[in-house]
């Protein structure tokens, strides 16, 4: 068939007198692929060999079927094809049923006139021609609305790399009915060895694909190759360029003889392109931003265990003392801190102090804070805790009131000797004493009847990093066996837990300084810092700050 036929319309003429359809023949062979059919019945045959024709023309009056009924079994399978019926009937109810069952373009009188037969002909041509532009149009439209629909929906079904490749190949390849599809990312540059493929059957693949996909990757343009004699595959190679950062690289072939690439087909397939480098560019910004968080949810843990390793974890047992302390940071890493330091002299220094802010810029600070602590306490002498907090305050201000940071803090000395207690408050919350061996006694009694007080050491100063020259007041008290000294952050006394009101309901409302001193009320056995901690934690399961804890007890050994 030479090139001029294979333009040509396809039109069939159906007549069972062979002079009528001799004479339709030879009127329209010059301008039409026509085709010859005597009956309705091989008009069907030729139909199911040939598949659609542009125009039909076909004899109402035939044995076995007339025109109206063939004509009405092609207006399913061939919506488009234009029908003109042939009748020497002027009856009106046949040309109703012809036009509403037969979908009839015109009806033509027997005998006709040649001339108004090509003018209705070429009539007919150009609907065809019209309606076949726009059905196509249609198409083409509805399956790139397809097409982006299949992506973004693939978009919003996984932000992952990986997933996002393989859903790029098997969208494409399945949308453009593909022989096979293969999507290769670029890492520095280069194509990766790593590649998501679609496959609709098995078929080796072209030895030129890597070759265009290096082309298309060296001059970021589409790559195409038609096949043509022993070579039946044809194949496209679209870069897939998101902001002038080229992410991947993506091939389609399929037989070239039956499916040749149409310009159509490209320009659809690089619109397509740009969503698919959108949806790219997202799912690999997800997956690096997840693997920042995993990095640094690593590093936290490993700054977390540093920071635990700060706080002393263990200390000597004394025979007449018993130190407990706990922390418990609302994130990975937190700006409250204690200490415990034992004195060459024999003091026991104990401190609690809560660096404002949470997280990370809270944990440096901390670290810096029990690092200049432990050298100030390190001195040939015991010093007093009013000259350590100036120390502190005079060391720390500038990066505290620079980065609008500051710390409340207790620090108190505790001499065994004479059982004195000194200490100094930086605006922290109030330390307190109890007795608490009278305060199991009483419990122990059973009448409910406690009279035992806690003591609020209530001298204090401002916290440290406020002014370049911290000021306050210092305090001391002597122990007696069975006094505690406590202290607390304000994660713990801010902590919100069920209370119960004076009406007899119970609420949620704020710990505070009284709330805690109930519970510690309630404690018949030996004071236990972690279990009131996590009594505390358990009606409290969202922690909002920092908790940490640190009690002091003088004990006989009659108590051990």
């Amino acid at each position: 068939m030479s090139r001029g036929e294979g333009r040509k319309l396809k039109l069939m003429v159906v007549d069972d007198e062979p002079d009528n359809l001799d004479l339709l023949f030879r009127t329209f062979r010059r301008d039409f692929k026509v085709h010859k059919a005597d009956s309705a019945l091989t008009a069907l045959e030729i139909l199911d060999q040939e598949g659609e024709m542009a125009i039909i023309i076909s004899d109402q009056r035939m044995p076995e079927m007339n025109g109206t009924e063939f004509l009405g079994k092609t207006v399913e399978r061939f919506p488009d094809t234009i029908r003109i019926l042939l009748t020497g009937y002027t009856d009106v109810e046949d040309l109703v049923e012809a036009i509403n069952s037969g979908q009839v373009f015109k009806y033509i009188t027997k005998p006709w006139n040649p001339e108004e037969l090509r003018t209705v002909v070429q009539q007919a041509s150009e609907t065809y021609k019209f309606f076949k532009q726009r059905t196509n149009a249609l198409r083409r439209s509805l399956k790139r609305e397809r097409l982006y629909n299949d992506v973004v929906i693939a978009l919003r079904e996984s932000l992952d790399y990986a997933s996002m490749l393989q859903t790029i190949a098997d969208t494409v390849g399945e949308t453009f009915e593909a022989l096979a599809c293969k999507v290769k990312p670029i890492e520095s540059g280069s194509l990766s060895e790593q590649e998501f493929s679609y496959q609709s059957e098995s078929h080796p693949e072209p030895d030129n694909i890597i070759a265009l996909m290096q082309a298309a990757v060296e001059t970021r343009e589409t790559q195409t190759h038609s096949g043509q004699g022993d070579d039946t595959i044809s194949h496209i190679v679209v870069p897939l360029t998101y902001q002038h950062d080229l992410l991947a690289v993506l091939a389609v072939y399929r037989h070239g003889a039956d499916q040749p690439w149409s310009e159509e087909d490209i320009q659809l397939l690089e619109v397509v392109s740009e969503q698919a480098s959108l949806a790219l560019s997202q799912a690999r910004l997800y997956q690096r931003t997840l693997e920042l968080a995993e990095q640094m949810q690593s590093e936290l843990k490993v700054a977390r265990q540093i920071q635990m390793n700060l706080l002393r974890q263990s200390w000597p047992e004394f025979d007449n003392l018993k130190l407990q302390a706990c922390c418990y940071p609302a994130r990975e890493v937190g700006g409250d801190f204690f200490e415990v330091y034992i004195h060459s002299m024999g003091d026991i220094w104990v401190a609690l102090g809560d660096v404002s802010g949470k997280g990370v810029p809270a944990a440096l600070f901390m670290a810096s804070a029990i690092s200049v602590l432990r050298r100030e306490l390190s001195q040939d002498t015991s010093p007093e805790p009013e000259q350590v907090m100036h120390n502190l305050n005079s060391i720390l201000s500038d990066d505290l009131i620079g980065n609008n940071h500051f710390i409340t803090m207790v620090l108190a000395r505790y001499t065994p000797a004479t059982g004195e207690i000194s200490y100094a408050n930086a605006g922290h919350i109030y330390p307190l004493i109890w007795d608490h061996r009278t305060l199991q006694q009483q419990n122990l009694n059973g009448d409910g009847h406690v009279t035992v007080e806690p003591i609020f050491l209530k001298e204090r100063g401002i916290p440290l990093g406020i002014l370049p020259i911290w000021r306050g007041k210092v305090g001391s008290r002597v122990l007696s066996p069975g006094d505690v000294f406590l202290l607390t952050s304000d994660g713990i006394t801010e902590a919100t837990v069920l209370q119960q009101g004076n009406d007899g309901n119970s609420a949620r409302a704020m710990l505070q300084q009284e709330g805690l001193w109930q519970l510690l009320k309630q404690q018949t056995s030996l004071l236990n810092l972690e279990a009131l901690l996590a009594s505390i934690r358990e009606q409290n399961p969202v922690q909002e700050d920092d908790q940490t804890i640190l009690s002091l007890e003088v004990v006989s050994t009659d108590d051990h």
